[in-house]
């Protein structure tokens, strides 16, 4: 009775995966897929095609704009909220903390600064390359209207990410598939793979880039169970990049 038990479980597990992945990132690597057919079989060479990222939905009218952004940053908290809801209520529970929360500050930022570090500066130099290599398109990472709330709406944007990400595809998403019976080293893979897979719209570098991300992440969570680091890395990231895109434009050329 025990095996048809515990197969059953683990059938259940990834039903749970694909359907949560279905409403949130899943849906996005699937979307993501078909728009890189579609730049690829353009008349267009890939780097000379533009993705942008964090636009205005009404920019002749500011308060509108920011409701629009808002609303966005909210709704996209919802998919990483069940996913922490899910670890600490199905049967068997997961770890309900996942490492989220407030015991190691210091030791997370700091973590999640070094990680930043080796992520972000290599990450970079393979945007550039990419560029170069005609496999990655120019990435506009910001283009919101001026007002007095861009920056603070890029921070949000930036932290949104981040939870988003490193909640279901690295803590959720590691999680469950180990309860599925999945091996460690396969689950990893696996969660690169999908972080990779909904960048492709930017292109085979951005695909690369951050599947290797993913990896250097996700091995990060399994040695220590904790994803706050992983936040704090990602959002220092989508940070440096959103809100200093929107100071240099037009002062850097290679932007």
């Amino acid at each position: 009775m025990g095996r048809p038990i515990e197969q059953r479980e683990h059938r259940d597990h990834l039903v749970e995966v694909l359907l949560l992945l279905g409403l949130s990132l899943g849906s996005s690597a699937i979307y993501s897929v078909l728009r890189i057919i579609e730049r690829t079989t353009r008349q267009v060479a890939l780097n000379q095609q533009t993705s942008t990222l964090n636009q205005s939905v009404t920019p002749d009218r500011p308060w509108l704009d920011l409701a629009y952004q808002l609303t966005g940053i909210a709704l996209g908290l919802v998919a990483p909220a069940m996913a922490v809801f899910l670890l600490r209520h199905r049967r068997p529970p997961a770890d309900p903390r996942i490492g989220w929360d407030r015991r190691e500050p210091g030791r997370d930022a700091a973590h999640g600064a070094l990680l930043a570090a080796v992520i972000g500066i290599p990450g970079l130099g393979l945007y550039v390359l990419g560029r170069h290599l005609g496999i990655t398109t120019q990435v506009v990472a910001a283009d919101l209207t001026s007002t007095w709330w861009t920056i603070p709406v890029l921070v949000l944007a930036a932290v949104q990410n981040s939870v988003l990400e490193e909640v279901v595809v690295v803590a959720y998403l590691l999680a469950r598939l180990r309860q599925a019976g999945m091996p460690d080293r396969l689950a990893l893979v696996l969660s690169a793979l999908l972080r990779g897979s909904y960048h492709l719209y930017q292109g085979f570098g951005a695909f690369l880039g951050n599947a290797v991300m993913g990896l250097v992440l996700g091995a990060y969570y399994q040695r220590r169970g904790r994803v706050m680091p992983l936040v704090v890395a990602h959002t220092l990231l989508d940070v440096v990049a959103f809100v200093g895109y929107t100071l240099a434009k037009g002062r850097l050329g290679w932007l």
